[in-house]
């Protein structure tokens, strides 16, 4: 009796049917994940690269047209114009501008401000900028708010989320207001 439960035993375990299912059960969800970690890393990389050159650019813009004191709209539409891929730049985007001296420099605050759909209007972050007085640095900070592809996924669920369950990227830059 014992021997014949142990043949039968060894009759099933050389098997293979089922074998390549297996397989696929146990493979096929990590490479879902980092197929999903890739695409989602990869298009951070590309807004990212992208708010960057769009900030480099509105900078390089506002430096070779001396004497002319930008607004915040038009820096704005300036990085928007030069930041490519990004979708509702205007309305995702949160520009920060801060006029500091030369000669004693203070570095933007430790906090970034972002915008927060989930806020009503009245309590959005507001930042005047007032245009720097010749020779001030200006730093500029922007930050863009994005909804990630894959939320759940590794990558999506590391991202610190606001309420609207969208992440943010940061690019910062700085010009020196030149004399009239």
């Amino acid at each position: 009796m014992m021997r014949a439960c142990l043949a039968r035993a060894w009759c099933r375990c050389r098997d293979e049917t089922g074998a390549v299912a297996l397989e696929f059960v146990l493979v096929f969800p990590v490479m879902a994940a980092l197929i999903a970690l890739t695409l989602e890393m990869g298009l951070i990389t590309l807004r990212q690269t992208m708010l960057d050159r769009g900030l480099d650019m509105a900078v390089r813009e506002v430096r070779l047209g001396t004497g002319t004191n930008p607004s915040h709209d038009e820096i704005k539409e300036l990085i928007c114009q030069n930041a490519l891929f990004v979708q509702e730049c205007n309305n995702k985007m949160f520009l920060e501008m801060e006029a500091s001296d030369a000669r004693a420099f203070t570095p933007l605050n430790a906090t970034a401000v972002c915008t927060d759909d989930t806020l009503p209007d009245g309590a959005r972050p507001a930042r005047r900028f007032v245009p720097g007085q010749p020779n001030e640095i200006v730093m500029l900070r922007a930050c863009l708010k994005y909804s990630p592809v894959f939320p759940e996924a590794i990558l999506g669920q590391l991202l610190h989320k606001d309420g609207a369950g969208e992440a943010a990227i940061l690019a910062v830059s700085a010009f020196v207001q030149e004399p009239n």
